[in-house]
């Protein structure tokens, strides 16, 4: 039978590549067959990622990038390309959140977390999906948050740009879906991250989770694998334009 979520001989862009969910994606993409062109601020930062890739009989390669500069996201995927010789494949993880309360965020750290979370996020889609339209074949999962479906506290900036990126998946969708481009979104709720351990030290913060988390417990990295991979490969070739919620049942809540 033929395996529809193998993706040998599909190129893929991960960014946010270096740790975390990034990290995670990249190399349970290349174990489904992928190659991979690893994306970071600091290119040292996925040297690990890029190894480990390799080990798994796939090629990689490092792609050093400020995701908020002008030009950028056409510089990754013509390197990609001209690296790995195609493009099928782009995962939008890279992002951050600064946890502030409304009344105290300040226009400086509204504009560095829309800045990546939202607008690189959508001009990398649009060089990745030039090239995909051109080739009439992509599929691309935007990692957003269940903070863009639902509202939670200390996140407004953070909360505004998930929704935004959810809802400009929908967009694109609409746009992109008749040149076989297929466009997707993750929405991930608490998982163990280098961003979050601190957090999940402390047990009350834990009990809060939980409390909101119909599976009682945080998600694991690997729980995000087999979504991205799903949506990346054939297997989802019907599937355009929607968003899973990765959260052990949080959302629900929110509905």
């Amino acid at each position: 039978m033929n395996n529809r979520f193998d993706l040998h001989g599909k190129t893929a862009i991960v960014t946010g590549a270096g740790r975390g969910i990034g990290k995670a994606l990249a190399l349970g993409l290349a174990e489904a067959g992928a190659n991979i062109a690893a994306v970071a601020r600091t290119a040292a930062d996925v040297e690990q990622t890029v190894a480990e890739a390799r080990e798994k009989g796939v090629r990689a390669c490092t792609i050093q990038a400020d995701l908020t500069a002008t030009g950028a996201a056409d510089a990754i995927v013509q390197e990609t390309v001209e690296q790995l010789g195609g493009l099928h494949i782009l995962v939008n993880n890279a992002g951050m959140n600064i946890r502030s309360k409304a009344l105290d965020v300040t226009e400086e750290e509204w504009d560095r977390v829309v800045d990546l979370d939202l607008k690189a996020t959508f001009f990398m889609t649009q060089a990745a999906g030039r090239y995909m339209v051109e080739q009439r074949y992509g599929r691309i999962v935007n990692i957003a948050s269940v903070g863009g479906l639902v509202a939670l506290r200390t996140g407004v900036a953070y909360g505004a740009s998930k929704a935004g990126v959810i809802h400009m998946t929908r967009v694109l969708s609409l746009e992109w879906s008749k040149f076989g481009v297929c466009i997707n979104t993750i929405a991930p709720w608490y998982f163990r991250t280098p961003l979050t351990e601190k957090l999940l030290e402390d047990p009350q913060y834990v009990a809060e989770i939980l409390r909101q988390t119909p599976m009682e417990r945080i998600g694991e990295l690997e729980d995000l694998i087999g979504p991205t991979v799903f949506l990346s490969s054939d297997a989802a070739a019907y599937i355009t334009g929607q968003t899973i919620a990765v959260d052990g049942g949080m959302s629900v809540y929110g509905f």
